[in-house]
């Protein structure tokens, strides 16, 4: 399932990384990396905060619906 389903504080393990080259190396370069865990912090009108690789980072829910958990 997509990102934006997680629940907020539930730790995942990223599955899959969709979308184009360009897109995969921008999430790589993020952290988000298939095999790592994520977690959401919190949810905006569909942008997300979410842990990753002991950093917070801002994604929208573009990005989020491209990492399957």
């Amino acid at each position: 399932m997509p990102l934006t389903f997680a629940k907020a504080g539930e730790e995942n393990i990223i599955k899959k990384i969709g979308g184009t080259p360009e897109v995969k190396k921008h999430l790589s370069d993020l952290g988000f990396v298939v095999g790592g865990t994520v977690t959401v912090v919190n949810t905006l009108g569909g942008n997300m905060i979410v842990n990753v690789k002991d950093s917070r980072v801002a994604i929208d829910k573009q990005m989020a619906n491209k990492i399957m958990i």
